[in-house]
């Protein structure tokens, strides 16, 4: 096998890499200061005044108040805490839940999970960017609707939906209701890569989680607005306000406090950079590769992220040849990899399994460089030039 001469990582939606900082700010936590923080002694009590002060640097992230922010193990269990926990603790109020057909899988099947024990869900349409129409939410909502559930920005392509509609449309329906509507998103891919509120968003429930940010893995975190009705899933000691029982991993939470405050310092520079990179690969494979659709909304969709059709030409061989190339890329969501099932995100948009099967996801973040994303554009149209080549051999075959 012949040296690859560059490494190039364009796989962010899937994890980001660890920052130095973060690293730092954790070490101590993996040494020496290694207390419970529910224990009295001075050993605890150190550990729990830092672990407080990660909380108010993630509540501040999101514009949040420190006492709303519940520490979970990632982005999936706090989607889970957030729907079970809704569903279990307003089961007498209703058992509608409205979410859409391009949510991620933590979503999707734990909506279908709770099919199975006595809700009822409603999964939105799409139209062909990605966009849900905010309108289909207040056409949606009966008077048994409890939760809905509607990711700020999409994995695969990055599409960025109208969570302040929506999120009026549901205040609006709770001013006429004597049961409130939740209301609950899961922000995983957007926070760090572009302003997150939940005040202006309106959300009662935001989940994130720390390696999407370049923080650490296994550790992640619930936004729980004050006097939302929510249940907890585990059942064991009074950890996280009640609601999520077990000792805290501390080098986590260390870890991810880290992470939000540099990226509430360095988002905006970061932001500008990635749309800029992005453009640049986009109008660089559309001048040099023919036949190709960009999927996603052209405009609305997050920095760094292009999901982009490439005809007649497989996404998987396309990633396979970039990986011995040196660079990273995505057939889609990293959690589905090993289904050979097409993307249902892109399905919803109105491809055929045909289409959905050449697409490949790019997903920039702020380690990359314009001379990286030359090198891609420099080698990618021969690449497709010889896959297509092939598949034109066995189709006449």
């Amino acid at each position: 096998m012949r040296p690859i001469l560059k490494r190039i990582y364009l796989d962010h939606n899937a994890t980001t890499p660890l920052h130095p900082l973060v690293l730092k700010a954790m070490l101590p936590y993996l040494e020496r200061d290694f207390g419970n923080p529910s224990s009295l002694h001075r050993f605890g009590r150190k550990v729990r005044a830092s672990m407080d002060e990660a909380r108010e640097k993630v509540a501040s992230l999101i514009g949040a108040k420190s006492e709303e922010i519940i520490f979970t193990s990632s982005g999936t269990e706090s989607n889970n805490l957030a729907l079970k926990g809704i569903v279990e603790a307003n089961r007498k109020r209703g058992n509608h839940i409205i979410t859409s057909s391009i949510e991620h899988p933590a979503v999707l099947n734990v909506c279908k999970y709770l099919s199975q024990h006595g809700c009822r869900v409603t999964y939105l349409p799409v139209d062909r960017y990605g966009l849900i129409n905010s309108e289909d939410v207040r056409k949606a909502i009966t008077k048994k609707t409890i939760l809905v559930s509607i990711m700020h920005a999409n994995n695969e392509m990055g599409t960025i939906q109208p969570l302040r509609e929506i999120g009026r449309i549901i205040k609006e329906a709770n001013s006429k209701r004597p049961n409130r509507v939740y209301f609950h998103t899961d922000a995983v891919q957007s926070v760090e890569k572009i302003k997150v509120n939940v005040n202006k968003l309106k959300v009662d429930l935001l989940s994130l989680s720390g390696h999407k940010l370049y923080g650490p893995k296994g550790i992640g975190a619930l936004y729980i607005r004050k006097g939302v009705r929510i249940s907890s899933l585990l059942q064991g000691g009074e950890h996280e306000y009640n609601l999520r029982a077990g000792t805290e991993n501390i080098p986590g939470i260390i870890g991810l406090g880290k992470a939000c405050k540099i990226a509430s310092r360095e988002r905006i520079k970061e932001e500008k950079k990635l749309l800029k990179l992005s453009e640049r690969l986009y109008q660089g494979i559309r001048e040099k590769i023919p036949d190709i659709r960009l999927n996603g909304h052209p405009k609305k969709r997050l920095p760094g992220t292009l999901n982009i059709s490439f005809e007649s030409v497989e996404g998987e061989a396309l990633l396979l040849a970039l990986d011995l190339e040196g660079i990273a890329v995505s057939i889609g969501s990293a959690c589905t990899s090993g289904s050979p099932e097409p993307s249902h995100v892109l399905l919803a948009l109105g491809l055929s399994y045909e289409e959905a099967y050449t697409s490949l996801r790019f997903s920039l973040g702020r380690e990359n460089t314009k001379e990286e994303i030359n090198y891609v554009i420099q080698i990618l149209p021969s690449i497709v030039k010889r896959i297509r080549g092939i598949s034109a051999i066995g189709r006449k075959k």
